[in-house]
């Protein structure tokens, strides 16, 4: 076995029939943040987690209450967003929670059904269908409440190609620091989410088909890692059996594993990424586990 992975179907992206559901979701289209300064937010995420900034919107684009990048991995999609003037919710916001997710945007084929379903059980909708519009085509969106204040945002954008949403430009990436050596992709895709209790959103957990990259490339560019309980890892392999990763390559990582009837997953979980401990992040490789381990969890 090698720190060379020949990746299996990225878990996170599990087949389903959505014939019969009630309240059918194509995935998450996007994690929504709220922060005190978008540009440098937009650089942190660039060079700590490889993304790509790839849309903007801004007072330049008429938008005059706020700054807001989107930034891109895989499948994955964040945009921050930062007050562009003083008194706007953003900064209230941020203010009483610090830094962190404020909703989670989800793509649905009909919001208008969608909703209903959500109402007929009990939903809160906070955001009623409309539709916004710009040069490329038409986005319907609306937007249910959830627990701590995080927003569900639903939206169809099978009637719009522009850059990401209306009223958003193409951004042209102007960070260009990724060593060579450093994987296209540090994650691929948003793999689950898990609410604090009361607080929303805070923790993000993010799939890789090679966390040994992942980890170390990001470790290169400032990320900190949890380390593992003491003495971990010397009964590992009675717990959880071979894994594609040796054992004093997990070991060295700090890398966890589990392992269920269904297969096993890696994880690492990050140090909080802001000084006000508002989210966390982890990174996952599954192989086969469906498990969904807390952040603590050993």
């Amino acid at each position: 076995m090698s720190d060379t992975l020949v990746p299996d179907v990225l878990a996170g992206a599990v087949a389903r029939d959505d014939a019969h559901d009630a309240f059918p979701v194509r995935g998450l289209d996007h994690v929504r943040f709220h922060v005190g300064n978008a540009r440098q937010a937009m650089h942190w995420y660039a060079t700590a987690f490889g993304m790509c900034a790839v849309a903007y919107r801004g007072p330049e684009t008429g938008h005059r209450d706020a700054c807001e990048y989107l930034l891109v991995s895989g499948s994955a999609r964040f945009v921050v967003a930062g007050e562009a003037r003083p008194g706007t919710e953003i900064g209230r916001h941020v203010a009483a929670n610090g830094d962190g997710v404020v909703a989670l945007a989800l793509e649905v084929p009909d919001v208008d059904a969608a909703v209903r379903g959500a109402r007929d059980r009990g939903a809160s909708v906070v955001e009623e269908p409309h539709d916004v519009a710009d040069e490329h085509g038409t986005v319907r969106l609306a937007a249910l409440a959830a627990p701590g204040g995080t927003r569900r945002v639903l939206l169809d954008r099978g009637r719009y190609d522009g850059p990401f949403l209306p009223g958003w430009v193409a951004w042209a990436n102007r960070f260009h620091g990724k060593p060579a050596h450093h994987p296209q992709h540090y994650f691929e895709a948003v793999d689950h989410c898990r609410p604090d209790a009361g607080a929303g959103v805070h923790h993000l957990a993010l799939a890789t088909s090679d966390i040994v990259r992942s980890v170390r490339a990001m470790t290169e560019m400032g990320v900190e890692f949890l380390d593992a309980p003491d003495g971990y890892h010397d009964t590992l392999t009675d717990r959880v059996g071979e894994t594609r990763v040796p054992l004093e390559t997990l070991r060295e990582l700090r890398i966890r594993a589990h392992r269920d009837e269904s297969g096993y997953l890696l994880r690492i979980p990050t140090k909080p990424a802001q000084d006000r401990p508002t989210t966390t992040f982890e990174l996952i490789e599954r192989h086969g586990s469906q498990r969904t381990p807390g952040p603590n969890e050993p």
